[in-house]
This record gives C-alpha cells, sequence and structure tokens, in this order.
C-alpha cells in the first residue's frame, strides 16, 4: 500500500482549533457512504457494505481517523478496520453473539466477573470508531445499551462489597467518550474502595481520536496512580505524530501503558507489520503486552486468522528483536474460558533430565535439571 493519505485536506475550512477539539472530531464523525464519499473514492463493494452491514451494526468514524486512509486502495488497513462490508452478514456456525460470555458472568448487569480478583466494568456503548473487528458489537454502538447511572452505581457498590477484588477494568464502547467531569467521578468512586489496587482503563482512543488527551485530562487522572493504560494499536499506519505525542502526555505522567494487537487477516498477519508497530510503540513507552486472536463474534469471520499464523509471529520476533517487543499470544477462549498464551515450541526432547532444546534460530542445546 502506498503512503498516500487523505490528510487534512479533505478539510479545507476547518481550524487548527476545531481538528484538535475531541469534541468535534467525536460531533463530525462519519456514518453515510455520502459523508464518507466526498473524502475517499468508495468502492462499489465498500458502498454496498456500509448499506447492508452498517444498518446491523453502525459505521462511525472520526475525521482524524479517516485523515489516516487511503484515498483509493480499498485494501488499506485503515479503510478495512473503519468500513462496513458485506462480508459482515456472512455469520459462521460457530460465532456467536458474545464469544466471552461476558452476560454469563454478570453478578449485576454491566460488570462482568470471570477471574477470581478482577473484574471488567462495562461503562458506555460509544466509540469515536466503530471497528468492524468489534467483539462487543452486540451492543457497541447501540444507544439502548448504554449503562445508566444508576447501573454503574450498582456495580461500583458491588465491587465494594466483594473483597477479594484488587483490580478494576474500565471498558466499554470507550470509557474515554466520557467527558471529563463525569469520567473522574467514575474513578473516584471506584478509587474509593480500600481493596482496589489497581485501575485499568481500556481505550482506542490514542489510535483514533488523539485529541482527547489533553493536559488538563491527564493532570486530572493521574491522581489515580496507579492508573493503567491499555490501547489498541493495530498498525503501523496508525502511529502518527498525534498518536505519539496522546502517548507521551500519559507517559511523562506516569501512566503505565500496554497495547493490546488484534490478529486480522490481510492487515497485520504479517511478522514484519507487528514489528514495525511493536518498535514504535516501544519508542513511546508503551509495552505490547497482548496479541488477541480474533474473537467468534458474528460476521468477522473474514478477519480471523489460522492460530497458526499468530504462533509464526511470535517465533519471528522471539530473538530477533528485544523481548519487550514480543507480547503474550492469546485465544480468549469462546464461552468464558478466558485467555489462554500460546507459544511456539522450543522443546525438542525431555529424556530423564536431559532435556533439548532449539534456539531462536534453530540450533539445539542441551540443558540438564537439577
Amino acid at each position: 500500500m502506498s503512503s498516500q493519505t487523505v490528510s487534512r485536506n479533505a478539510w479545507p475550512h476547518v481550524t487548527d482549533a476545531q481538528w484538535n477539539d475531541w469534541q468535534w472530531q467525536q460531533q463530525q464523525r462519519i456514518r453515510t457512504a455520502d459523508q464518507l464519499a466526498k473524502i475517499i473514492t468508495l468502492t462499489p463493494e465498500e458502498h454496498e457494505g456500509i448499506t447492508q452491514a452498517g444498518a446491523l451494526f453502525p459505521m462511525a468514524i472520526t475525521p482524524y481517523y479517516a485523515s489516516l486512509m487511503h484515498p483509493t486502495d480499498p485494501n488499506c488497513p485503515i479503510r478495512r478496520q473503519a468500513i462496513p462490508t458485506k462480508e459482515e452478514l456472512n455469520i459462521d456456525p460457530n460465532e456467536v453473539e458474545d464469544p466471552l460470555a461476558e452476560e454469563k458472568y454478570m453478578p449485576v448487569p454491566g460488570l462482568t466477573h470471570r477471574y477470581p480478583d478482577r473484574v471488567l466494568l462495562y461503562t458506555t456503548h460509544n466509540c469515536p470508531v466503530y471497528c468492524r473487528h468489534c467483539n462487543r458489537k452486540r451492543k457497541v454502538g447501540d444507544p439502548e445499551s448504554a449503562a445508566p447511572r444508576a447501573q454503574l452505581a450498582r456495580a461500583v457498590q458491588y465491587i465494594r462489597d466483594t473483597p477479594a477484588i484488587r483490580d478494576v477494568l474500565i471498558s466499554g464502547g470507550d470509557p474515554l467518550t466520557y467527558a471529563d467531569n463525569p469520567l473522574v467521578e467514575m474513578i473516584t468512586d471506584i478509587r474509593s474502595i480500600p481493596h482496589v489496587e489497581i485501575v485499568r482503563i481500556h481505550t482506542r482512543n490514542p489510535v483514533t481520536l488523539p485529541q482527547r488527551f489533553t493536559p488538563e485530562l491527564v493532570e486530572r487522572l493521574k491522581q489515580f496512580h496507579p492508573l493503567y493504560l491499555n490501547t489498541h494499536f493495530n498498525h503501523p499506519a496508525e502511529c502518527t505524530p498525534e498518536a505519539a505525542h496522546a502517548l507521551m502526555l500519559l507517559a511523562n505522567a506516569g501512566f503505565v501503558l500496554g497495547n493490546h494487537m488484534v490478529l486480522l487477516k490481510g492487515i497485520n498477519d504479517d511478522p514484519e507489520v507487528v514489528k514495525t508497530l511493536n518498535l514504535w510503540l516501544l519508542k513511546q513507552r508503551v509495552r505490547p503486552y497482548y496479541i488477541f486472536q480474533c474473537d467468534s463474534a458474528q460476521g468477522i469471520a473474514h478477519f480471523r486468522t489460522p492460530v497458526q499464523s499468530g504462533i509464526d509471529i511470535i517465533q519471528s520476533l522471539r530473538g530477533f528483536t528485544s523481548g519487550l517487543a514480543v507480547p503474550h499470544y492469546v485465544v480468549d477462549l469462546t464461552g468464558g474460558g478466558g485467555k489462554v498464551p500460546l507459544v511456539p515450541e522450543y522443546l525438542v526432547e525431555h529424556e530423564g533430565k536431559k532435556m533439548t532444546f532449539k534456539n531462536y534460530a534453530g540450533e539445539h542445546y542441551v540443558y540438564h535439571e537439577g
């Protein structure tokens, strides 16, 4: 793919103040084929996908994220992640509406308690961009699924009443779609619980809306440390100066930053793409934490790769670059089984206390136990 992008030229009358205002970006999201066709050359397949698949799972794209699109190449990784296609209408028999069984493990609405010491708090249905591979498309983008204030209060009370919970993951949708005051109020309530040691925010805003991270917001949030922020870069095309600036603000303010990449067919199932992405992330002080095998949500089979593709990527990284650039490759098991890590096989033979390994270069070495 060429490095050509739409850039800000498609918005000639927009001022810098508007462009850098996250609320303006939210309000001006592209939602229709006609709006998008003014910016890029839509293929007939994309136009049809927006009409048909977009009726089931809506399209919304911030001007910023749209500005990263290639104007004529439908295989652009930004276009493929953001523009609906007819392939989303094909439901594989093994796909399910709630692949991780999040609803099954909800003791109260909007809060998933699957693991013993941590919970996922679902806070909003809204995202700056509705990613086409979303595993929560059953409710993301649906206004009726937004968590009302009373529901959030009940979820926080459950956390308060459950001393085993030491780690709260705030997710959505994207929790950073909240304005500053309600976001700070929510985290204040969680942080007031004595047994909660860690708060994590999962957000794709550094990728799709980096303007959200204003110095004012970062200053207000850093009072809640230790505060972890995991984001979701999938391709080097998303690694922009604007994204780097947002990550710099967060890292300088003491946030612990991680990245969760979803393995997507034809987008990032290439070892060099992943290596380039991960090395950029490390320069921004973001730890590549997970590569997720694409979940079994309905209508996203066209994004899924063979599991071996992920194992091959890990093998291509380990030993050939810094261990910091090697994430965990996991399958989040359908039905709520949780995350299972997958690694290349380096143990060749185990006989008594003698073990034979192969290293990253394929060379064999003997190790004696005890």
